[in-house]
């Protein structure tokens, strides 16, 4: 990210799909070629892991698997593992512009069976390979879904204790007993893996590098702490002291109560990291870039007792710190990283980003509440800086103007030089091309001016979240021409 370039933000997801979804299947191939089209050098995109609670992608399963959701049916039908009346007539949804979860997944987890079946004799070789390569997750991550499976999908906190506390006899029958199913959850990573892999290498070869999603924290809910529960805080019933928040924001002014389990910080450092080195070797594997979510967590947390039901009873604890990071150095290198520095932010979380030369970001819609030493006004920003006009977690621009306080709206027209008649998401757009921050993320549904029907999420609410899907109709070839142009007139 050494030369001024920009990109554009939108989850797999949202991808236009047949199948109710977005898919690594051609509708992929050719949003990466929309993007060459436009000029952009970035794809990001949200964490590729397996969603849970809530449909959050910040919620996983997994820290290291991928969502099962996004292998395509298509390619499937390519490798000769599903015919096409298998998928092609089943019902994955009506509303072509919404996920619906639920249905994709009663529909596609069936279908990814019948291919599994399809698939005796095939990739041996292969997949005993991947199983090699991704040994510090793989046996764990494919035990644990089996075993949900049994218990009709119930958190491992439920499941029966020897399970449960991971006795041995126990992981030794269920391994016996329960061999084909997580030979199916391999299968579904190796395929997911494997898809990823040629979409990836498509996107690079035609000069877009991947930003993708770290989150700092893993689900309570997750093979991660079912099979690593030292790395946690926890009583002798495996349940979490301590759970995750943020304290009052911008985006939430009663806080957030996130509810994952906290990191035992001194356990960890005892092990010389060994579980955040073998995270950031396999997102660095995945993605060129990383955005590491709520990286003023690594410097000091906010640290809330499980018992507690408001955010605002935590309190700030010191993060592991520049120890972590130098092991990732010393055992990776250089890994390129985002270090997403919202929220509330302290000299000691800025020195740690400033020591480490990981640029952090700028949201231009955070920036017309407070005048003019407000840090996301463009006049403030430093050059090491990653420039969203917003993120996931915002309403869209368009969304933004038509609820803004009519003080910060006032303070953005005359920021930005227009007029009430006339400001638009372009205004905001162009303000954030000409920036001197060296990189430029645009959400997708800023380009094409939808207001907050388009919303990605709502923090601390459930229900109608991550679900907006774009239409192939409107990654138009004016829309790439107007990008384009303004990607070349602003030199990103």
């Amino acid at each position: 990210m050494n030369q001024r370039s920009s990109g554009i933000l939108m989850h797999i997801t949202s991808l236009p799909s047949k199948y109710g979804i977005g898919t690594f299947g051609k509708e992929a191939y050719n949003f990466i070629d929309f993007l060459k089209e436009c000029s952009q050098k970035y794809w990001q995109i949200l964490p590729l892991n397996p969603t849970s609670y809530g449909d959050s992608p910040y919620q996983s399963f997994s820290a290291f698997a991928i969502d099962p959701y996004f292998i395509d049916f298509d390619l499937l039908l390519e490798d000769g593992l599903l015919n096409e009346e298998d998928y092609a007539c089943v019902d994955f949804g009506k509303d072509i512009s919404k996920v619906d979860y639920e249905n994709i997944f009663n529909k596609k987890i069936n279908i990814l069976k019948i291919a599994f079946k399809n698939s005796k004799n095939r990739f041996l070789c292969d997949i005993e390979e991947f199983k090699a390569h991704n040994i510090c997750w793989l046996d764990d991550y494919t035990l644990y879904m089996a075993v949900k499976e049994k218990h009709d999908l119930k958190s491992w906190k439920y499941w029966n204790n020897d399970i449960k506390f991971r006795e041995k006899s126990a992981i030794d029958l269920y391994k016996k007993e329960l061999k084909e199913s997580i030979n199916y959850w391999v299968f579904v990573q190796f395929i997911a893996y494997k898809q990823w892999s040629m979409l990836k290498d498509y996107a690079n070869n035609n000069d877009i590098k991947i930003i993708g999603d770290m989150p700092i924290y893993v689900a309570e809910d997750s093979a991660d702490m079912w099979s690593n529960e030292r790395l946690f805080l926890i009583d002798e019933n495996k349940n979490s002291t301590m759970i995750a928040g943020c304290p009052p924001d911008y985006f939430c002014p009663d806080g957030q109560l996130w509810g994952n389990p906290i990191y035992d910080w001194k356990y960890i450092e005892g092990t010389g990291f060994e579980w955040w080195i073998e995270r950031f070797r396999k997102a660095s594997e995945l993605y060129d870039v990383i955005r590491l979510d709520h990286f003023r967590g690594f410097e000091s947390y906010w640290e809330i007792p499980n018992k507690e039901t408001k955010s605002v009873n935590g309190k700030w604890v010191k993060g592991p710190g520049i120890e972590l990071f130098n092991k990732i150095k010393d055992a990776l290198g250089d890994v390129n990283i985002i270090a997403e520095d919202l929220g509330f932010i302290t000299k000691e979380v800025i020195d740690l980003r400033i020591s480490l030369g990981y640029p952090g970001m700028k949201v231009l819609q955070f920036a017309f509440d407070s005048g003019k030493e407000n840090i996301y006004l463009p006049h403030n920003y430093e050059e090491n800086c990653v420039v969203y006009i917003g993120t996931h977690d915002n309403e869209t621009i368009q969304g933004w103007i038509e609820n803004a306080n009519k003080k910060d709206l006032d303070f953005a027209i005359n920021y930005l030089e227009s007029n009430k008649e006339d400001l638009n998401y372009w205004n905001f757009i162009n303000f954030a091309l000409e920036s001197k921050g060296k990189l430029v993320i645009i959400q997708m549904q800023d380009y094409l001016g939808l207001n907050n029907e388009a919303r990605t999420n709502i923090p601390s609410t459930i229900g109608c979240n991550w679900t907006w899907r774009v239409k192939k109709s409107e990654l138009t070839k004016d829309l790439a021409y107007k990008i384009n142009e303004k990607t070349k007139y602003y030199n990103r």
